[in-house]
């Protein structure tokens, strides 16, 4: 029984280590403007138009960074 229990846990470490993490893409826009609700429509929609300048054509959201994509 224990025998089979390491054989299963070595087994399931070999499949896990070939597996891929890739990382998801997320749309920068819908990000960044996600942060830019406020009771103050003039504070909305300055954010919004800085959304729009930061994440210009071709700009991913990655976590806490924004990348230019190929």
């Amino acid at each position: 029984m224990k025998k089979m229990m390491i054989i299963a846990v070595l087994i399931f470490c070999v499949l896990s280590s070939q597996m891929e993490n890739v990382a998801p893409q997320v749309d920068c826009y819908d990000a960044c403007s996600t942060g830019c609700v406020q009771s103050n429509t003039r504070l909305m929609q300055r954010c919004d138009r800085k959304c729009q300048i930061r994440c210009g054509p071709g700009t991913v959201y990655l976590g806490l960074k924004y990348a230019i994509s190929p």
